[in-house]
């Protein structure tokens, strides 16, 4: 049904809606990603000097481009014993920031040399292309059939889904997170003892899986007259939440021994939000850089810094409301809204936000359940409109004019 109101099946060819979901959410995919590509090739062309790309670059090297090359760099060269720094003694940007499963995976398949790029890639799209499967399968009994195809509608069409086409880790990360999900929402907690491991180093997130873990567990305990809470569910929550916590720590444990400096993968984060603020001291503090961040751009942008705090603070109680008390929401299940709640949590705690925060809030994609929920052709027509309009615009900024400060992917 969606996709017949989508792309205007007439009803003589609508035959092929009865095939399997697969197949079904394998059209929307391949057509999203034949429209990125041209987004790609569009923006070669109006690429100019003004970006880290040059004029009309080759639509390889976008997709290759920023944080990519740290992945193929990885590859090729591993992690440093030493960690790089500055004149002043400053640790620099280098190759800790970046987990380790997704650059030697794509080395597996493709080799160091130039078969690492073709493999990095076809790692996203395959990662992209089953991740669409998973999430159906997650919010198909949450939201109903055609709601769940909708809802891989916008997400194989969202305005970051050049990521499913680009060397970057964040499609393989998010079918580790759809799969663990659906896990929990089925109760098939087993799974996980391979996911969570797999999750923590692929890209930085797994320590909001633990609070989402702790958060299940309390809502569990709390309904546990309503669905029977097992001992065995008890113990797999508990050991899973400090497996997901061992291993959020883990990557910086093991940055520490090997180069020497305990605290060397918080250096080398820090070192490309490093020069943002004036006056910044490069030191962390849990929920102060999305506070002082808040202050820094709407100053930047002429607003006053403390418009900046009122829009921080009534936009958390306006996600913390939607969350708990949207309708929509309410919607995709108890699972998919204590995720986004701990998602949030983890970004306000961890991240300086600048451009890259679209990227960032992708892993919150399982929402889209909440967006397909209204039937209205007029507002599902809209939203892909919206949607793929979003897209052109963030590829057209990172990559057409993309430079080292206000476009950063």
């Amino acid at each position: 049904m969606a996709l017949a109101e989508l792309i205007r099946v007439p009803p003589q060819a609508r035959g092929w809606l009865r095939l399997p979901a697969a197949i079904r959410i394998g059209v929307v995919y391949l057509v999203a990603r034949g429209v990125t590509m041209g987004f790609f090739w569009g923006a070669a062309q109006l690429s100019t000097f003004g970006s880290r790309f040059g004029p009309r670059p080759n639509v390889g090297s976008l997709l290759m481009g920023w944080d990519a090359q740290w992945y193929w760099f990885i590859a090729v060269h591993g992690y440093p014993a030493t960690l790089p720094t500055d004149d002043s003694g400053a640790v620099v940007n280098n190759q800790w920031a970046f987990m380790p499963v997704y650059p030697y995976l794509a080395r597996l398949l493709g080799g160091e040399g130039v078969g690492w790029q073709p493999a990095a890639i076809g790692i996203s799209l395959v990662a992209g292309f089953l991740g669409c499967l998973v999430l159906y399968l997650l919010l198909r009994p949450r939201v109903g059939e055609d709601a769940a195809t909708w809802a891989i509608v916008f997400f194989a069409c969202a305005p970051l889904a050049a990521i499913f086409q680009i060397g970057y880790a964040e499609a393989l990360f998010l079918l580790w997170l759809f799969l663990a999900l659906w896990c929990v929402a089925h109760r098939r907690y087993r799974w996980l003892y391979a996911l969570v491991p797999l999750m923590a180093f692929t890209r930085p997130g797994v320590l909001a899986f633990a609070l989402f873990l702790a958060l299940h567990g309390i809502q569990r305990w709390k309904m546990r007259r309503a669905e029977p809470l097992p001992t065995g569910h008890v113990v797999h929550i508990v050991v899973l939440g400090a497996i997901a916590t061992v291993a959020g720590f883990a990557w910086p444990v093991i940055a520490g021994a090997v180069s020497g400096v305990p605290d060397a993968y918080l250096l080398t984060e820090l070192s490309w939000r490093r020069g943002w603020i004036p006056g910044d001291d490069g030191a962390f503090a849990p929920f102060a850089a999305f506070w002082q961040a808040a202050g820094f751009w709407f100053h930047t942008w002429g607003l006053g810094t403390a418009t900046g705090y009122v829009v921080l603070a009534v936009l958390v109680i306006a996600i913390a409301w939607a969350l708990a008390f949207g309708p929509r929401v309410r919607k995709v299940g108890p699972e998919i809204r204590l995720w986004s709640a701990s998602y949030v949590v983890y970004l306000l705690a961890v991240f300086f936000p600048q451009s890259s925060i679209f990227r960032l809030l992708v892993p919150l994609s399982p929402l889209w359940g909440a967006a397909a929920v209204p039937r209205s052709r007029l507002w599902r027509g809209g939203l892909v409109v919206a949607c793929l309009a979003g897209q052109w615009w963030w590829i057209y900024n990172m990559y057409a004019l993309g430079n080292a400060y206000w476009q950063i992917p």
